[in-house]
């Protein structure tokens, strides 16, 4: 499993603009450096991620191989109702991270 930071604020008032900060451990290697041996290392990336508050996708992201290792992502969407956020990495090689956060929203 690979470690991931999330920042997400745990209240929120209804209709209020929050700003959600993802970063993930990942190397992202791009498939076309070589390695010790001269050959070419295969590739690995996270290919895309979703964000879905309540069921909903509020933002999602196509990934490439020009992406940094440890990608860290940053969006904004509207506080509607108490519920979670269902953050989902997914990559080569079978890869796949998902994590949920709980948020409440006030009138």
């Amino acid at each position: 499993m690979a470690r991931t930071l999330i920042h997400i604020p745990a209240t929120a008032k209804r209709g209020e603009v929050m700003e959600i900060r993802a970063t993930i451990g990942h190397p992202m290697e791009t498939g076309f450096r070589p390695g010790d041996d001269g050959k070419t290392l295969p590739r690995n990336i996270i290919q895309t991620f979703t964000c879905k508050y309540n069921g909903e996708q509020v933002f999602g992201a196509e990934l490439f191989s020009a992406v940094s290792a440890n990608p860290y992502l940053a969006f904004y969407t509207v506080a509607t109702e108490s519920g979670t956020l269902v953050l989902n990495w997914e990559g080569d090689n079978g890869f796949s991270q998902t994590e949920t956060v709980s948020i409440t929203v006030t009138a």
